[in-house]
C-alpha cells in the first residue's frame, strides 16, 4: 500500500516536470518566434527602406538625366537661335555694306546704256525722283513707283528706261485705251492690245516680256541690251522710237 503511494507520487512528479518542461519549451518557442517575427519585420522594413532609397536614387538620377537632356536641348536651341540671329545680322550687315546706293544726283543715262543695269538708287530715292517728274501730271508713275521699282529689281531692268518706255508708248498721262487694258508698253496679240486684269499684272507682264524676250541672250527678240538693239525688234519700222524713249527718260533725270 505504501509502495503504491510512492509510485503515484513519483508519477505525479514526473508529470509535473514534463508539464514544466513543456511549458518552458512552448515559452521559448514563442519567444523565438516573436524574435524571428520582429527580425523579419525589421528586415522587411529595412528592405523597404532600401528599396525606397534605391528608387529615390534612381528617380533622382532620372530627373537629373532628364533635366540634363532638356537643359542641353534648351541650351542647344538657344545657342542655335543666337547663332542664326548672328548669321542673319551678319548677312544683313554684309548686304547693307555691299548695297551702296547712289544718290539721285549720281544717276547717269546715255543713249547707248545697258538697259539691264539698274540706276543704283534706293526705292525711297526713286520715289522722290518720280515725285519730282513734272510730266507725271496724273501721278500714275508716282502712284505705282513701288511696283515699278520692285519689278525692275526682279527682272533686272533699268527703272529710268522702263518708265521712259511707258511714257513713250502710253503717254505721261496714260492713254485711255492703254489704261483700260492695263497695257502700258503696247503689247499686242492679233493686232489688238492685250488685256490685263490689274495695273500690277500689266506692269509685270511688261517687265517679264522685256527681260525674257528682248534683253536676255537667247530670247526670241534679243538683239542686244541698248535702245537701238531693242528698237530693231520692238518697233522696227520707226526711225524716231529711240529718240522718243530716250527723250522721256531725260525728263525723269
Amino acid at each position: 500500500m505504501k509502495l503504491n503511494k510512492i509510485n503515484i507520487l513519483i508519477k505525479i512528479l514526473i508529470l509535473c516536470c514534463l508539464v514544466i518542461i513543456l511549458g518552458i519549451s512552448v515559452t521559448l518557442l514563442m519567444i523565438n518566434d516573436s524574435n524571428k517575427l520582429v527580425s523579419d519585420i525589421e528586415y522587411d522594413n529595412n528592405l523597404v527602406d532600401s528599396m525606397q532609397v534605391v528608387a529615390s536614387t534612381q528617380n533622382e538620377n532620372n530627373v537629373v538625366t532628364s533635366r540634363g537632356f532638356i537643359d542641353r536641348t534648351i541650351n542647344f536651341d538657344e545657342v542655335q537661335g543666337d547663332f542664326e540671329d548672328n548669321v542673319e545680322a551678319s548677312l544683313l550687315d554684309e548686304a547693307i555694306e555691299e548695297t551702296e546706293y547712289k544718290s539721285i544726283d549720281e544717276i547717269e543715262i546715255s543713249i547707248d546704256m545697258d538697259l539691264t543695269e539698274r540706276c543704283g538708287i534706293s526705292k525711297e530715292d526713286f520715289k522722290v525722283l518720280i515725285e519730282g517728274v513734272k510730266a507725271d501730271k496724273s501721278k500714275f508713275f508716282y502712284d505705282n513707283s513701288d511696283i515699278i521699282y520692285d519689278l525692275c529689281e526682279k527682272y533686272s531692268i533699268n527703272e529710268i528706261f522702263f518708265c521712259g518706255l511707258i511714257a513713250g508708248e502710253s503717254g505721261w498721262n496714260i492713254a485711255s485705251n492703254h489704261r483700260a487694258k492695263n497695257n502700258f508698253i503696247s503689247m499686242m496679240s492679233g493686232g489688238t492690245l492685250i488685256y490685263y486684269p490689274s495695273v500690277e499684272e500689266g506692269l509685270e507682264a511688261a517687265t517679264a516680256l522685256l527681260h525674257d524676250k528682248y534683253l536676255t541672250p537667247g530670247g526670241a527678240f534679243y538683239s542686244g541690251k541698248t535702245l537701238y538693239c531693242v528698237q530693231k525688234r520692238f518697233c522696227p519700222n520707226s526711225s524716231t522710237w529711240v529718240g522718243l524713249i530716250y527723250g522721256c527718260m531725260s525728263q525723269i533725270v
